[in-house]
């Protein structure tokens, strides 16, 4: 296995309705690119895993435990473990980087789909 790969080979995987993440796995951590589409819902939920993120493109609206706060690009987060989120992608959408420690094996069930050109770079 090599040490590099192109965003665009990495198969993606439908984490939420119309959210899309190609994830990178290390042994300590996952880095994820996430693609919202416009108006797109990540439900409130929670995991065990710490979760830091920065938006790349567009714009989110994110809350993390009783805090909500609007993100443009260069805006981040910062997730405790088994802390409640949720996110709503703005109208153009958007497109995030978040890193998982420790990694997302509960993501390695989720069925991929073909590889295809990414929305971000």
């Amino acid at each position: 296995m090599s040490a590099f790969e192109d965003l665009g080979d990495i198969a993606p995987i439908g984490i939420w309705e119309h959210v899309l993440a190609r994830l990178v796995d290390g042994d300590q951590c996952s880095l994820a690119v996430v693609e919202l589409e416009p108006g797109s819902v990540v439900a409130e939920h929670s995991h065990p895993n710490e979760q830091l993120g920065i938006v790349v493109s567009g714009a989110v609206t994110f809350r993390v435990g009783g805090e909500e706060r609007g993100l443009a690009p260069g805006g981040t987060w910062r997730i405790p473990s088994n802390v409640p989120h949720e996110v709503h992608a703005g109208p153009n959408g958007a497109v995030v980087v978040d890193v998982f420690a420790p990694p997302r094996t509960d993501w390695q069930a989720v069925e991929r789909a073909d590889p295809r050109a990414p929305r971000w770079p």
